[in-house]
């Protein structure tokens, strides 16, 4: 009996009362041994709200009024609860206070003075607690003007440093934006009686994470609010989910809904300041109109008096165009009631509704909060049936930042300052919304399997056949420009081929392509575009484009002046030179020298000894002197330094294997991951050229597996002419475009069964 222990240990004096062993169990009011008057141990956080989870910690506090107590009397007290509970394996967070003591601590730390509000009793003198709770409260409401821009700033940041937990792979449950934290901020901005607490919705959606928070404890069997890649397909099944999908489905849902519940409770907060200040003195509120009948009020879009009929199907839209066109929020109370009208559009849309859809999708980044409203509300479904199936689905590549329907929005989003460049942004931004509409539970191809759902899609929101068609072959052909771009040879004819037929030999389609291609990656994230990527889409694009004017594409890229005057000195000398630049963001490293059986596994292995990440590799050959072009990313920051570069390539070149001895080193730390995920994948690909034989190698990515590919070619006698280099999430895949050494003609059928086995045991070994 910790409490009833404590305090005889102390040597104070209580009466009697129920004997009642431990400590209070999560959620459970009823107080302990009494004690003496003026000492209770109370309980703050997670605990007191009843909300503990298996591996939680345990927020006590000792209150005392700190008259009749002396300092030592208080500490073998505090000695006599804290120890038993440390002993008994609990993460104890303890303090001992008075209520000046408590009322100091929540004056200056917003985190402590949130966290008091739930002050709740232990065991002790229960007026003590209550007593303190109400002062708490009174400071808190007094302090309510000061302390929302606090919780405001605080939430933010939270925000920003933790992610998005509707958008997370490996969320926290706790911090992140929409998590636990945000429904205990929506008690504190209840508590300061500027606003009222959201129940209904937030409240299921609390319980969920409650739920999936307590299952990560007990699988991982430690404290944690991060749902980790590898507990997710556990905790799933012991929260009766499908599978982690599912899992992470429901964590989304439940985080725009804490999130957006978030955002309309602090506005109405902020609404309520200036009427707490000062009593209005106007009768009438001030409302200003903003067409299709609607006005503005307290900084929110509702319905006046002359709004159409709320039974008009097409209104929600105009809502929401005029939510997006004016920056404004809807108000909930609107959304709710345009949600419930229970007219529903005619297939095909009219005119009207697929102008307000479009004038919507085209707002740019206010476009994003006002499509969450009406999503949240069950719209978006209504309108777009084939939104439900990737509505919250989760992306398993961390390239991506946004899950499935959300990355739909940012690519509207991002598309927005292109739509004065493109003759039809009614079709780029319709192909913006429905490009990945396709990603569905095993769906192999999302391009292919959400190219007629999009033709259907368009159709039913009042697109023209004509043009519906162009925006199903957009979203077919959605990947195949930056595929082209970054994964062939833009010198051969086959893949500027590919990419005219791909847009239909239209000049205007391929605008548009070109448009998505950079909208779809700039909401891909961070690493899905860069100067480099822009450089190789716009040189396919001008290659095609001399092709639909029906002039010949650009040849092969010619040598430089100084690329000629190497091969010169090289050819008389016979010596290597190397050179070193930057290009858009990323390093060029030239090499030029004797060609010989070997060089181009070399020159990788070079570079990924000094941790140089190559993206690109341009191979090409002048009268028996290889002029070996590769573009390389350095991660340190660092440049390249090619006096440096030059005297290691002679040490390879010369036997010298230190630095490859190293680079071994890195690769064999890798390999148990790489074993993990399986074995590579080497294929052919029919038809990517008439000059070579292209061949695809997928396999889990190491610093020396291009090395290894170049030893493995250099053996089975094949030349490279270029390589294209990728890496996503771990996955390297890379486009070697090949030919005999002895004839430099794409490799005969017989050949190349036997390059592709000897790539798949080097892409293993």
């Amino acid at each position: 009996m910790v409490w009833d222990d404590a305090v005889t240990g102390a040597g104070l004096v209580h009466g009697r009362a129920d004997q009642r062993a431990g400590i209070v169990e999560a959620g459970d009011r009823r107080p302990f041994l009494p004690g003496p008057p003026g000492l209770a141990l109370a309980m703050v956080g997670s605990l007191a709200r009843g909300e503990a989870g298996p591996a939680s910690d345990v927020d006590l506090v000792l209150l005392h009024e700190g008259r009749h107590l002396s300092p030592a009397t208080l500490a073998r007290l505090a000695d006599a609860l804290w120890y038993p509970l440390w002993d008994g394996g609990l993460r104890l967070d303890h303090s001992v206070r008075t209520i000046a003591a408590c009322r100091e601590v929540a004056s200056v730390d917003l985190g402590a003075a949130v966290g008091l509000l739930d002050l709740a009793l232990v065991a002790g003198d229960a007026a003590l607690v209550g007593r303190t709770r109400t002062v708490l409260y009174e400071d808190w409401r007094d302090a309510s003007r000061r302390r929302l821009p606090q919780i405001i700033e605080a939430t933010g940041e939270r925000g920003r440093r933790h992610g998005e937990l509707a958008h997370l792979l490996e969320p926290d449950l706790k911090e992140a934006r929409g998590g636990l934290m945000d429904v205990t901020t929506l008690r504190a901005l209840s508590a300061s009686w500027l606003t009222d607490r959201p129940r209904g919705d937030v409240d299921a959606a609390h319980a969920a994470l409650l739920d999936i928070r307590d299952a990560v404890h007990i699988v991982t069997g430690r404290p944690g609010n991060r749902l980790g890649l590898a507990e997710q397909d556990p905790v799933a099944s012991a929260v009766g989910d499908g599978d982690a999908d599912e899992l992470l489905a429901r964590v989304a849902e439940a985080g725009r809904t804490i999130a957006h519940a978030v955002d309309t409770t602090i506005r109405r907060a902020k609404q309520s300041l200036p009427r707490r200040r000062i009593q209005s003195l106007q009768r009438r509120p001030a409302l200003r109109p903003l067409g299709h009948g609607m006005v503005e009020h307290d900084g929110e879009i509702v319905l006046g008096s002359t709004a159409r009929s709320i039974d008009d199907p097409v209104l929600p839209l105009r809502a929401a165009a005029t939510a997006v066109r004016t920056g404004l929020p809807l108000s909930p109370v609107t959304v709710a009631n345009l949600a419930d009208a229970p007219v529903r559009l005619p297939e095909p849309w009219p005119g009207a509704a697929r102008d307000a859809l479009l004038e919507t999708l085209s707002g740019g980044p206010a476009l994003v909060a006002v499509w969450d409203a009406l999503d949240i509300a069950g719209l978006i479904t209504t309108w777009i049936p084939e939104w439900a199936a990737v509505r919250n689905r989760p992306q398993r590549n961390p390239v991506h930042t946004f899950r499935v329907d959300r990355h739909l929005i940012q690519t509207c989003v991002e598309a927005q300052p292109f739509l004065r460049e493109v003759a039809r942004p009614d079709v780029l931004l319709m192909a913006c919304l429905l490009h990945d509409i396709g990603k569905l539970p095993g769906a192999v191809d999302h391009s292919s399997v959400g190219a007629p759902m999009a033709l259907r899609a368009a159709r039913r929101l009042g697109m023209a056949y004509e043009d519906a068609e162009i925006v199903s072959r957009l979203v077919r052909e959605h990947l195949t420009l930056i595929e082209l771009a970054t994964r062939r040879d833009p010198d051969d004819t086959q893949t500027v081929d590919a990419l005219v037929a791909a847009v239909g030999g239209r000049d205007d389609v391929l605008t548009l392509l070109r448009v998505l291609t950079e909208a779809d990656a700039l909401a891909t994230g961070p690493a899905a575009w860069s100067p480099w990527k822009a450089r190789l889409v716009d040189d396919m694009v001008s290659r095609a484009r001399a092709v639909l004017r029906g002039a010949e594409p650009p040849g092969p890229t010619p040598l430089t002046s100084l690329e000629e005057s190497a091969v010169v000195r090289v050819r008389a000398s016979g010596e290597t030179e190397l050179s070193t630049g930057a290009l858009d963001g990323l390093h060029v490293v030239t090499v030029v020298a004797a060609d010989r059986v070997g060089l181009f596994a070399d020159i990788a292995g070079l570079l990924a000894g000094h941790r140089l990440v190559v993206h690109s590799a341009l191979i090409r050959t002048v009268d028996d002197v290889a002029v070996d072009t590769w573009w390389v990313e350095s991660p340190s920051g660092e440049p390249a330094d090619a006096v440096t570069l030059h005297r290691d390539l002679d040490r390879v070149a010369a036997g010298d294997h230190g630095l490859l001895a190293r680079l071994a080193s890195r690769d064999a730390a890798y390999r148990p991951t790489a074993r993990a995920i399986g074995a590579a994948r080497v294929m052919l690909v029919p038809g990517a050229s008439d000059l070579a034989t292209v061949i695809e190698v997928r396999a889990p990515d190491r610093p020396g597996l291009l090395r290894s590919l170049g030893v493995a070619m250099a053996q089975a006698g094949v030349d490279i002419r270029s390589a294209h280099v990728a890496t996503h999430a771990g996955q390297a895949v890379d486009v070697l475009y090949l030919a005999e050494a002895s004839s430099g003609r794409a490799l005969p059928p017989p050949r190349v069964g036997l390059v592709i086995a000897a790539l798949a045991a080097a892409a293993d070994a």
